[in-house]
């Protein structure tokens, strides 16, 4: 990051930014997005998204910070592919906490050589969140950028914003929230050894072992894809406890379909794409067969599948 930020400032260019946590990158966000790169190539000038690299609350005495739709990497992954020239992680310490709006907006014009900035309708910035869209504007012509301040994008005649969606998630409504991320939510991470239960009943499972930073769907049984090594295949992924084995750990377990390989310490994405059931208790292994037999017949039955 250093070495391509030192490039991008000696090459002096002018900037467009786009400020915003970008959780999720969901489609208000992704407006912001594509404004920048297309103000940048308007004017021969650079498009940046900066963000912050933590949480702001992970230093808010007392304050929790919300469970993530998305981590660093991933964001970098899909900004970069939609050709954002740079994406800008700032660390979030006492000392940036401090900073006044007008500070903050100082330092950002003279790091970055900015002539455009780009927000969304509520966006709030500097100490406390004083910040507003009103003191940009009149910041603006002090520091000699343009203001362009984004309509939010709703979906269902609501708002879409990061809260919306989690909320929808720890609902279990994964196909809402694909609907407001323009993709499906992703859980990724490395597969780990479990019980080994499912391979006994001949539903062999990868079992996850995600961040724990990560926002987690509600407890059920789900239509997936899965990932692994640039390829995409079906999944049946269960979110929750095992309660027919009296399980006491959450756990993200994935059948996947027409797969045999030996996935143990490889790195998988799970895709969430539609809610199958609920978690359930059943009374015997037999009848929990039965049901995944069903789940399975479900999943074959699903027509979507990720475009990578």
């Amino acid at each position: 990051m250093n070495e391509k930020l030192n490039r991008f400032l000696e090459e002096g260019t002018y900037s467009y930014v786009a400020l915003g946590s970008f959780d999720g990158l969901h489609s208000g966000h992704l407006s912001l997005v594509n404004k920048i790169i297309e103000l940048a190539n308007e004017n021969k000038g650079r498009s940046i998204v900066y963000t912050f690299k933590n949480h702001p609350r992970t230093l808010i005495k007392g304050a929790t910070p919300p469970k993530l739709l998305m981590d660093n990497e991933s964001k970098e992954e899909i900004l970069e592919a939609l050709g954002v020239d740079l994406i800008y992680f700032e660390e979030f310490n006492e000392e940036y906490m401090k900073l006044t709006p007008e500070g903050f907006i100082k330092y950002l014009c003279e790091k970055f050589k900015v002539k455009g900035i780009v927000v969304g309708f509520n966006y709030r910035f500097g100490y406390k969140n004083i910040g507003n869209i009103e003191m940009l504007k009149e910041l603006s012509t002090k520091y000699g950028y343009e203001l362009y301040v984004m309509e939010p994008c709703n979906y269902e005649n609501e708002v879409i914003s990061s809260t919306r969606i989690r909320d929808e998630l720890l609902n279990g409504n994964v196909d809402k929230a694909m609907k407001m991320l323009n993709r499906p939510y992703i859980i990724k991470g490395k597969v780990v050894h479990g019980k080994k239960l499912g391979r006994t009943i001949g539903f062999p499972t990868a079992n996850l072992d995600y961040s724990k930073e990560a926002l987690i769907p509600r407890k059920g049984v789900y239509y997936t894809n899965v990932q692994w090594q640039g390829k995409i295949y079906k999944g049946i992924t269960s979110v929750g406890n095992n309660p027919t084995v009296n399980g006491d750990k959450l756990t993200i377990e994935t059948y996947i379909l027409d797969f045999n390989n030996d996935l143990y310490g490889h790195n998988i994405k799970v895709y969430f794409i539609k809610k199958i059931r609920d978690e359930k208790k059943f009374n015997s292994i037999d009848d929990l067969v039965i049901q995944l037999k069903k789940d399975k017949d479900y999943a074959l039955e699903e027509k979507f599948f990720v475009n990578l």
